[in-house]
């Protein structure tokens, strides 16, 4: 069992890595892996970006984990109203600062305990599915179908399984193993929850939860999932 003491540490990582975070969507420092990598990851992004478009987030819409804004910045682009909620209130004073817009409702909250307050059109949520704990997972997207309205989409993004994508001094988990060690620029080291998904292997997994998921890769660095409550 994953004990709430790793989760604590979970959120104790990305609270104290809010200021350096985009370093890894930039790749930078630690994360540059040479021009042909960097350019196989911006290319891969940039793909994403039509993933978002293609699923076009309209009406009240919801995002989870929401951290420094990469998604959130998009959002306000489609949604009417957009809610965006995150654990760290680091990552959230950084969100707020490049979004910059009255349109978003921010909400501080630990998502493994947390009740949405109203129903939604759409959730979103990138690179958090990875962190959620196998004993928690039915629990969590039994949250999100309730933050949902009738007919309301989910669109989740997240990484692949690739050593590229880290950072250099970064080792994977093996593949039996779903906790990852992670050091910030300053040298601490954190443990956290890190689970790569096979997205045949995913769409099942959520399909017994009783959702339709389709999920594609964008090559190397990033799964993405569309589904629906069934």
């Amino acid at each position: 069992m994953v004990d709430d003491a790793l989760l604590t540490e979970q959120l104790d990582y990305y609270r104290a890595r809010a200021g350096e975070y985009d370093r890894w969507w930039n790749r930078e420092g630690r994360f540059d892996r040479g021009a042909e990598v960097n350019a196989r990851w911006f290319a891969e992004a940039a793909s994403l970006e039509g993933v978002l478009e293609r699923f076009d987030p309209r009406g009240d819409v919801l995002e989870l984990a929401c951290g420094t804004g990469l998604w959130t910045r998009h959002l306000v682009d489609y949604a009417d109203t957009l809610t965006a909620v995150d654990g760290s209130e680091e990552v959230l004073a950084v969100n707020r600062a490049r979004v910059g817009s009255t349109t978003v409702r921010y909400i501080q909250a630990d998502l493994f305990d947390w009740t949405p307050p109203r129903s939604y059109d759409a959730c979103v949520f990138s690179f958090w599915l990875s962190h959620v704990p196998q004993q928690r997972f039915a629990a969590f997207w039994e949250m999100v179908a309730r933050a949902l309205r009738p007919g309301g989409r989910v669109l989740f993004i997240d990484s692949a399984r690739t050593d590229r994508s880290t950072a250099a001094d970064h080792q994977l988990p093996a593949d039996d193993q779903a906790t990852m060690t992670r050091r910030l620029d300053d040298g601490r080291e954190f443990q956290i929850v890190k689970r790569f998904y096979d997205p045949r292997a995913l769409e099942s997994e959520l399909a017994s939860l009783g959702w339709a998921f389709e999920v594609a890769t964008t090559g190397e660095f990033f799964i993405y999932g569309t589904g629906v409550k069934t």
